[in-house]
């Protein structure tokens, strides 16, 4: 497999968010990290590879890294699997990832054989088969933390990652907490999306749900049954009279909350930062939002 290459440094700039603390979502059973989430934030890095290119399903997949002038910035960081939803890709998502990456996330987005834009044979069904696909990324980030030529050796905490994905990406997150998933999957984000079979099993994770309350392509009902269903601390981030997606769009007024949620929620579970937890709450409280949360069961 192809090292893959460094396509673009310097791209955005984000100070995470910081506002006061209240109460930790779910208590205080976020997981411990021996890494302290940072204080500023990074340029950021992309790069493109290809897992498998020859076999019968390869997949391209996008990494935004917090990067410096000569590549990858020090340290080690915590990695974030993004999964897209139906006849989407990584980079409509560039928005949300890129902030992630400069809050100190690896964050590696792969582009699904059958549910890609553009994909050759279009297949719904075929979101079943993605969660193994994000685990089949996982091993190869692996390779690459351990392969000292590749930029990326030795910046890559793979014992705290975090699952996200919006839409079908929502289902395929779900889907990667099936019974016996690494304790090293921490947290999930589960975007406009719900539950597949088997999913919230296992080590109980704190997850993380957002949906517009006007979705009609997933109706928030089915994010509230996940939500109903999982083991670990959750939430639950609502964007009042939203649709399927628009709050992932830099600008729209549901962005910002979005954002600062879903990034304190990473730096909680990722790096055990519990005055990100609790600035949860404060985060989500905007005129367009509703917020509330539990412990783990």
């Amino acid at each position: 497999m192809g090292a893959g290459r460094l396509v673009a440094v310097l791209m955005t700039t984000l100070l995470v968010g910081c506002a006061p603390a209240t109460a930790v979502a779910g208590g205080s059973d976020g997981p411990l990290s021996a890494h302290r989430a940072p204080e500023g934030s990074y340029a950021v890095g992309v790069r493109t590879l290809t897992l498998d290119p020859r076999s019968a399903r390869p997949l391209p997949v996008t990494i935004w890294f917090p990067a410096a002038a000569d590549g990858v910035a020090d340290g080690r960081f915590p990695v974030v699997v993004f999964s897209h939803g139906l006849f989407s890709r990584p980079d409509l998502h560039a928005g949300l990832t890129t902030r992630w990456a400069a809050a100190g996330f690896v964050v590696a987005a792969p582009a699904f054989p059958h549910t890609r834009e553009g994909a050759a044979e279009f297949s719904r069904a075929d979101v079943r088969n993605q969660p193994a696909d994000g685990w089949r990324l996982i091993r190869h980030l692996s390779r690459l933390d351990r392969n000292r030529t590749d930029p990326l050796a030795g910046h890559l905490d793979l014992t705290s990652i975090a699952a996200a994905g919006h839409s079908a990406g929502g289902f395929t997150t779900s889907g990667m907490f099936s019974e016996g998933h690494p304790a090293r999957l921490r947290s999930g984000i589960v975007i406009a999306g719900g539950g597949l079979p088997g999913s919230f099993a296992g080590p109980a994770a704190p997850v993380l749900f957002v949906h517009g309350t006007a979705d009609a392509v997933v109706p928030v009902t089915v994010g509230q049954a996940a939500y109903g269903r999982t083991r670990g601390p959750a939430a639950f981030l609502s964007l009042l009279g939203q649709d399927h997606g628009a709050y992932l769009t830099p600008g729209d007024p549901g962005f910002a909350p979005v954002l600062a949620t879903t990034t304190d929620f990473l730096r909680w579970t990722l790096y055990g930062d519990q005055t990100a937890g609790a600035r949860l709450p404060a985060d989500a409280r905007t005129p367009m939002t509703s917020y509330e949360s539990r412990p783990a069961r």
